[in-house]
């Protein structure tokens, strides 16, 4: 088990990632993701404070690229630096929470009508990755195995996003996404079994392949409101205020 003074080594937060290159900006992306992994994951909790020279140890990192990597994370949303002390990890109110819905709407609305704009042969390739997602998900709904559910449904919107070939959306779109993680993994067995979101997936997909983007976009966000009006009273109702 992991304690949240024990932040994973960069190549064990991810099998697949290349080993820490010699470059300085090979190092700062590999602390990057490091911490930011151990955030999502929780292995760092909200309000978690962590100074930069023990991070650097954990990670057998001199300070420089680790210090580069908090400023990334805090313009990301996920750490605030204090000064001479290292980060603190923010915690989400309801209210960050609703903002962050707001957002996440806009972006993936309109990252469906863009997809929708695309050629036939275009939609069609992105239409097929969104429909594998959406059939793990009604895959691991039957065995009732919702972490597995989870990362198809994360799947689903991450490709819907980066599809989009929007760059600047794709980043703030992911930005938002970070900071959101915790709280809906949090509340993951705690709200009904999402049976819903499939047929909101569908009716994504289908916007997209008939080249209609208003269709597209209105489902995208339904899908993404339908989420906010779940989760906001859950977390009201267990007076969770920091996520």
């Amino acid at each position: 088990m992991i304690r949240p003074n024990e932040i994973l080594r960069p190549q064990t937060v991810d099998q697949d990632m290349p080993p820490v290159e010699p470059s300085g900006a090979g190092r700062v992306t590999a602390a990057y993701q490091a911490i930011r992994e151990a955030i999502r994951s929780n292995v760092f909790p909200p309000g978690y404070q962590a100074a930069e020279v023990e991070i650097a140890r954990q990670l057998g990192m001199s300070r420089t690229p680790v210090h580069e990597a908090m400023a990334r994370l805090q313009e990301d949303g996920l750490v605030r630096i204090l000064p001479k002390k290292g980060i603190i990890i923010r915690a989400l109110s309801p209210a960050d929470i609703d903002e962050i819905y707001e957002v996440t709407i806009a972006l993936e609305g309109a990252a469906a009508a863009r997809i929708a704009s695309f050629t036939p042969e275009q939609r069609k390739n992105v239409a097929e990755q969104l429909r594998e997602a959406t059939s793990a998900m009604d895959e691991a709904l039957k065995g009732e195995d919702l972490q597995a559910w989870a990362l198809a449904d994360e799947r689903f919107h991450e490709t819907l996003v980066a599809s989009s070939g929007n760059r600047r959306l794709v980043r703030m779109a992911g930005t938002v996404a970070d900071q959101l993680h915790r709280a809906r993994m949090f509340t993951l067995n705690l709200r009904p079994l999402p049976s819903a979101s499939s047929q909101e997936h569908f009716a994504i997909i289908e916007g997209i392949e008939a080249g209609d983007a208003e269709t597209a976009s209105r489902a995208a966000r339904h899908h993404r409101r339908h989420a906010r009006d779940q989760l906001l009273p859950l977390i009201a109702r267990l007076n969770l205020r920091n996520l």
